[in-house]
């Protein structure tokens, strides 16, 4: 075994018994995306109080110890930027993490920076330096070098420690149960996304007629189940730009497929008899069965929208400034637009608006909703600071 590299079954199970003693453990992860159809994992790096490991998954073969201690009511797992960990813990474990804790996420709800990178991370918290990421390493060659194993347990030695200092400011702050929430929320959103197949992964289905929406949703769960069959990247199957091009085109033979631009490779020639079945079966879908495309807004309600979305969002930076909350976490400019079509417009049908529920609520919706209510003004304070917006209610019994 190479220093910190764990190898062995039996080594890795009774690091998962003293991890499940611990209560608590950092956790990362190498993977590579290049050539498989979901990422392919490659290194494990596990750090308690007083253990700093990698686990090598190619000659540790059965891994469930740990995807149960990650699904578990009991052991808390740090992460930092989780997602490719929760997507891990979802395909290898059948099962959502239960007590995650990501500190680039608790780091924005402290401050205004997020997504905010680990060795920024470490530096402001724990005012220390770290050697940055492999970024170039080849984490499936074998056997790792110890430079690359040094560097891998880098990444959750920092971890704990930066939690520890996070949580106790949170407390302070009043704002554990954001991120108690919002952590679910975190969750909920890398599911959601990981659970995407066929035409929900694809953009630009808005942009077309019935016809061609049923085209391209029946060649886009094709490519997704090629894919998988193959263990191939979605790219490497079928562009999504193609996808499109060709549910407008609707092409009837190998031939009239072969003449659209980019489809002359030697990968969508081998796929082509499939691809034509696929568009001439979904070519000879009923009318009354095709799918329906969601109706926009007038071309002036769509002005008026925009419009106060670009008041909102001034509005929004100045209170994110002031409650020292990260502006990009708390709401993008679609959310604003969501609060603006909801409120204004009366788009009632669909969930309630991210800025206008929970903790989010608090900070800025009712704010926000309020200002849209002609309840407030604003005015301009002190130009030269971080907000220099001030925010006054109006008040009737004045008149």
């Amino acid at each position: 075994m190479a220093e910190g590299l764990i190898e062995e079954q039996a080594e890795f199970d009774d690091l998962c018994a003293q991890i499940r003693e611990a209560g608590i453990v950092a956790f990362d992860t190498e993977f590579v995306t290049e050539d498989t159809y979901r990422p392919e994992l490659c290194l494990l790096q596990l750090a308690t109080d007083t253990i700093s490991v990698a686990v090598d998954p190619f000659q540790v073969e059965r891994l469930d110890a740990w995807w149960e201690l990650m699904a578990d009511d009991e052991t808390t797992v740090v992460v930092h930027g989780g997602q490719a960990e929760i997507k891990f813990c979802l395909a290898f474990g059948d099962a959502r993490p239960r007590k995650l804790v990501d500190v680039q996420l608790a780091e924005g709800l402290q401050s205004t920076s997020y997504p905010l990178g680990y060795e920024a991370l470490v530096q402001r918290v724990l005012g220390e330096r770290v050697s940055g990421k492999e970024t170039r390493s080849d984490w499936r060659r074998r056997p790792l070098s110890a430079r690359q194993i040094v560097y891998a347990r880098e990444d959750v030695d920092h971890v704990l420690p930066i939690w520890n200092r996070q949580r106790e400011s949170l407390q302070r702050l009043g704002r554990l149960e954001w991120f108690d929430a919002e952590s679910e929320r975190f969750i909920d959103d890398v599911e959601t996304e990981h659970n995407r197949k066929g035409a929900d992964r694809l953009s630009g289905m808005h942009k077309l007629r019935p016809r061609e929406i049923a085209v391209a949703s029946a060649l886009a769960d094709w490519r997704d189940a090629e894919a998988a069959r193959l263990n191939k990247p979605l790219r490497r199957m079928l562009r999504d730009d193609l996808i499109i091009e060709l549910a407008r085109l609707q092409p009837k033979t190998v031939g009239q497929l072969m003449e659209t631009r980019d489809m002359n490779r030697s990968g969508y020639r081998r796929s082509a008899e499939a691809m034509v079945a696929c568009i001439q079966q979904a070519v000879a879908i009923p009318d009354d069965q095709l799918p329906r495309r969601e109706k926009g807004h007038g071309s002036r309600k769509r002005d008026e929208e925009q419009a106060l979305g670009q008041l909102l969002n001034m509005a929004l930076s100045n209170l994110c400034a002031q409650a020292n909350v990260s502006r990009q976490l708390i709401g993008t400019s679609a959310d604003l637009r969501q609060l603006v079509r909801s409120h204004v417009f009366g788009a009632a049908n669909g969930p309630l608006p991210r800025l206008a529920s929970g903790w989010r609520a608090e900070v800025c919706g009712n704010l926000l909703t309020d200002l849209l209510d002609g309840k407030v003004s604003l005015r301009v304070s002190d130009p030269e600071s971080d907000h220099p917006l001030v925010f006054e209610r109006f008040n009737p019994e004045s008149d």
